[in-house]
């Protein structure tokens, strides 16, 4: 059978958002968006892309599958159950948890005993939307210094244009990229042409709510988004 189109597949189930105007986590607005919150309810359609990546990655004898929280748990669960069927051998699916080193910056860790399972393990580490890569980048870290060997990172969606070696990680394949076009709010042509702001994906609710003066949310505007 022939694989779907990552990107038909994401319009179909509603996690493919464009020609709007949204206010994304970092404040910035574009026309674009993944709404990735959206793919995960059908199952189906959750199976089928992480089918897409288990394949790429078959050759490579991967052992264990690693996904940040919360989004990374999903995939990686459906990439391992993937290649086990492709592979023969139960790939174990794991995932890195937030937490701040003792100088108050986030890292991503192995807790409940599955940096023992990634110890000396061929790992293949996997994202939804790739837009910084942080995440994807401290899983890698996570790998490396639980002794596993990363043999490459998957990522449903690549909005930042990265690289593999941007993101540590000897290779990179992703099911579809989408262009990060943003601007500042100052600068946005959408802004200026008066294009209404999207209310219910993204930050645009409280941007519109900080640029009226909290009138969208009965004189009282929320906390400006923040990274």
């Amino acid at each position: 059978m022939t694989p779907r189109d990552p990107l038909a597949l994401l319009r179909d189930v509603g996690a493919l958002i464009t020609n709007d105007h949204l206010v994304y986590t970092s404040g910035r607005h574009g026309s674009s968006y993944v709404n990735k919150d959206a793919l995960y309810p059908h199952t189906a359609a959750t199976s089928a892309v992480c089918a897409q990546l288990a394949q790429h990655y078959a050759a490579a004898q991967v052992q264990v599958v690693a996904g940040p929280t919360v989004g990374g748990v999903i995939m990686a669960q459906w990439t391992a159950h993937h290649l086990s069927s492709l592979l023969g051998y139960e790939v174990l699916a794991v995932y890195a948890e937030e937490t701040l080193t003792s100088d108050g910056n986030k890292e991503r860790t192995f807790r409940r005993g599955y940096d023992a399972l990634v110890a000396g393990k061929r790992v293949l580490v996997v994202e939804d939307i790739l837009t910084t890569g942080g995440s994807a980048r401290m899983v890698v870290a996570a790998v490396v210094a639980a002794g596993g060997d990363v043999v490459g990172v998957g990522a449903l969606c690549n909005r930042g244009d990265l690289s593999a070696a941007q993101l540590n990680a000897p290779q990179l394949y992703c099911l579809s990229n989408v262009p990060l076009e943003s601007y500042s709010a100052e600068a946005c042509p959408l802004c200026a042409a008066g294009v209404p702001v999207n209310m219910r994906l993204g930050k645009g609710a409280a941007f519109v709510a900080l640029r009226d003066g909290g009138r969208s949310f009965g004189g009282h505007a929320p906390e400006p988004p923040s990274d």
